[in-house]
C-alpha cells in the first residue's frame, strides 16, 4: 500500500496493519507450498511423495483464503506479499535443507513457530480477519507423517538425532529473528502491536511473555519429534 502509517488515520492505520499481516502470511504460504514441492522432489518413496503433495495442497488452500480476506480489505493480493519477498526468500536461502530429513523439520518446526507467532499478532485482529488467519495456520493433519517419519529415521541411525537437533536450534533462532524483522520493518504492524488508546498492545513484558511460550511450543515439538531441544 502507498499510504503511510503515519500519515493514516486510525482505522486506516489498522486496515494497513491488517493487510500486511495477511499479506506477510499469505506470502510465507506461497513459500511453504514451493517448498514442500521440492521436498517431495527428495522423498525416498511414492508414499512419501503423496504426504508431502497433500500437504503442499493444503497450503495452497489457505494461500486462496488468506487471498480472498486481502480482497475484501481493499488491497492487491499481490501487492501485500510483494513487500514480503524479498525477506522471506533470504530466510528460506539461508535456512536451505540439505537434505530430506531436514527439510521435514524445516516443515514441522520451521512453520510451526511462524504459525505460533502469527496466532499471536491475530489476536489483536477483527473477529473476522483473525478467523481467517487462524484457519489458514491449522494443522490439517498431515504433520503426523512427519513426526512419523522423523521417529523411524532416527530409530535406523542414531546420529541423525544429534543432527537434526542442531538443525532444529538453528532453525529455532533463524525464525525468531524473521519474525521480529516482519513485525519490526513494517511501520503498520509495530503500530498494531504497541496498541493504542481503544485498543490493547504489548509491552516490553508482554512482549517476553509471548517469546517465552513460542520457545515452550518449539520445545514441544522437538520432543514429539524425539530431539532435543
Amino acid at each position: 500500500m502507498s499510504a503511510s502509517a503515519e500519515d493514516a488515520s486510525p482505522d486506516e492505520d489498522y486496515r494497513l496493519a491488517a493487510i500486511d499481516l495477511l499479506g506477510a502470511i499469505a506470502y510465507g504460504e506461497l513459500s511453504a507450498f514451493e517448498r514442500l514441492v521440492e521436498d517431495a522432489k527428495m522423498a525416498p518413496g511414492i508414499g512419501d511423495k503423496i504426504a508431502i503433495g497433500a500437504m503442499a495442497t493444503a497450503e495452497f488452500a489457505h494461500l486462496q483464503k488468506l487471498v480472498g480476506r486481502l480482497e475484501q480489505l481493499g488491497a492487491d493480493p499481490t501487492e501485500a506479499m510483494q513487500a514480503f519477498r524479498a525477506s522471506f526468500d533470504a530466510f528460506h536461502a539461508h535456512t536451505a535443507p540439505a537434505d530430506y530429513y531436514e527439510g521435514l523439520i524445516k516443515a514441522y518446526v520451521g512453520d510451526g513457530l511462524a504459525a505460533d507467532f502469527y496466532r499471536e499478532i491475530a489476536a489483536y485482529l477483527d473477529p473476522e480477519t483473525r478467523e481467517v488467519i487462524i484457519a489458514s495456520l491449522e494443522d490439517t493433519g498431515q504433520t503426523a507423517f512427519i513426526v512419523e517419519r522423523v521417529r523411524a529415521g532416527i530409530a535406523e541411525d542414531h546420529r541423525l538425532g544429534g543432527r537434526l537437533a542442531l538443525w532444529g536450534r538453528r532453525l529455532m533462532g533463524e525464525a525468531l529473528t524473521q519474525a521480529q524483522r516482519v513485525a519490526g520493518d513494517r511501520d503498520a504492524l509495530t503500530a498494531l502491536l504497541a496498541g493504542g488508546v481503544d485498543r490493547p498492545g504489548l509491552d516490553l513484558a508482554a512482549l517476553g511473555r509471548m517469546f517465552t511460550r513460542l520457545t515452550e511450543l518449539h520445545a514441544a515439538r522437538m520432543a514429539e519429534l524425539g530431539l532435543d531441544s
